[in-house]
């Protein structure tokens, strides 16, 4: 049939994965100075979304055997995905935030395409708008990329610089995707090679970086997972229900958290957790939860960062178990620990083996496959994705964007994620949660902002 094709097997996994209570969905906020023009906001998406990438034009459809397909919709039509929603301006940020919630807990239609933005009037400040993907499009960070490449750059008025995708954010090409046979060396090697090149914030948590040195340390980095104990139990670990909830910080200036890692050293990324360890601590101490370290699964980016995102788009990463040392009371010898912790991860090949594993999974039966990613999600308690934006500040559809945050699903049962986002000098820390293991996220946000200010404090 035209326009039918099989689903990747990675790619299948992430749909095979979802459940009621834990929907495989990527969630961005963006929120903007003002009111984003509907039609505006519709040419742009017509343009660089459906017209540039096939997905967002395609549903799933079970194929022989129950291997799902994509198929063209046959009745595809844009303004099913594109809605208005309002908020009380008496609401404030609160309101906000519980809408997002509330969506974040609604499965995307499965007889349409997999995505849909909402636009939400009423805000504080100006429109925002909530975009919901299911994760079997892509990975978080191609995504990311694809809805910065909505976006343009501004001049120091504010204006928009140009009125087509910049070439910036990646406008891709059909062949623009590595040929397979080059393997996940090529993939470790563009990932390294972008990491050199001065980003604000680490492209991801970790880089691909010398990942596939010899196959010896896969097998053993493949057995160390296989072993790596259950997470202890606390607040964050247990049953899910179908109560998702959301908050996120006023954007931190990024130069807060670069003056602290030239203060006590370390990188910004090092920082970063670290003051998502020291948050967790407090908020478990709130709790009355035992201070044990636990860990935090983190994607790590397999796709050359310096190759535009392919029309495809699609699934390529893999994840980490990074242990977060709550344990420890004092904030230098955190940093410290999270420092060695991420430097030792980076040269492991842990992150190829997941990712290989995901896309064995995905030609699993989906019963089979939901036992080995519960068994994997008791060993982490929660999420944790670093997501970079744009340095300089851009407009969509003629409004200038004001800032986002961005959270992947939560897979394996795991009912905490925490993002970091990076935009125009500044960072948002996002928290998403079930309701039934962190019932106040923004206890969370708090604990985050007051643990950077008592690291700003300390004498190195």
């Amino acid at each position: 049939m035209a326009g039918r094709e099989r689903m990747a097997s990675m790619d299948a996994a992430w749909l095979q994965m979802e459940e009621p209570a834990n929907l495989m969905m990527i969630t961005a906020v963006l929120w903007f100075d003002g009111a984003v023009d509907r039609e505006r906001l519709r040419a742009v998406l017509q343009e660089r979304l459906v017209e540039r990438y096939p997905r967002f034009r395609q549903r799933v459809v079970p194929g022989p055997l129950g291997a799902p397909h994509w198929e063209d919709a046959p009745d595809f039509n844009l303004d099913e995905h594109l809605s208005t929603l309002r908020v009380p301006e008496s609401a404030g940020r609160a309101g906000l935030e519980a809408l997002v919630g509330d969506w974040m807990g609604v499965p995307l239609e499965r007889s349409r395409p997999l995505w849909h933005f909402h636009r939400v009037r009423g805000a504080p400040g100006g429109d925002v708008l909530l975009a919901r993907l299911h994760h079997c499009m892509a990975d978080g960070i191609a995504l990311a990329r694809v809805l910065l490449s909505l976006t343009e750059p501004v001049d120091a008025a504010g204006t928009p610089e140009r009125t087509v995708g910049p070439e910036t954010w990646s406008v891709p090409s059909e062949d623009a995707q590595p040929p397979r046979a080059r393997g996940w060396m090529r993939l470790a090697r563009g990932a390294r090679a972008a990491l050199h090149k001065g980003a604000e914030l680490v492209r991801e948590p970790i880089l691909a970086g010398d990942l596939m040195r010899e196959g010896a340390k896969g097998a053993a980095a493949l057995g160390k997972l296989l072993v790596l104990p259950a997470d202890p139990r606390s607040p964050l670990r247990g049953p899910l229900g179908s109560r998702k909830l959301a908050a996120w910080s006023e954007p931190i200036a990024l130069e807060r958290v670069k003056a602290v890692g030239r203060n006590l050293g370390g990188t910004v990324n090092d920082v970063l957790l670290t003051v998502v360890t020291g948050a967790l601590r407090r908020y478990l101490d709130t709790r009355d939860a035992p201070l044990e370290d636990v860990h935090a699964l983190v994607p790590v980016n397999l796709r050359p960062l310096d190759a535009p995102v392919p029309r495809e788009l699609g699934n390529r990463f893999g994840v980490v178990f990074l242990r977060l040392p709550v344990h420890l009371a004092e904030p230098r010898r955190r940093l410290r620990e999270v420092a060695k912790r991420m430097e030792h991860l980076k040269r492991s090949p842990e992150a190829v083996v997941t990712s290989g594993l995901l896309e064995l999974l995905g030609r699993t039966p989906a019963a089979l496959e939901r036992v080995v990613v519960d068994v994997m999600g008791t060993k982490a308690s929660l999420v944790a994705t670093n997501v970079p934006g744009p340095r300089q500040p851009v407009s969509l559809a003629g409004t200038r964007l004001e800032g986002l945050t961005f959270w992947v699903p939560q897979a394996g049962h795991v009912g905490l994620g925490v993002s970091l986002f990076s935009y125009a000098g500044q960072v948002t820390v996002g928290v998403a949660s079930d309701a039934s293991r962190v019932p106040d996220p923004g206890a969370l946000v708090a604990a985050f902002q007051d643990e950077l200010g008592a690291l700003e404090t300390v004498v190195p």
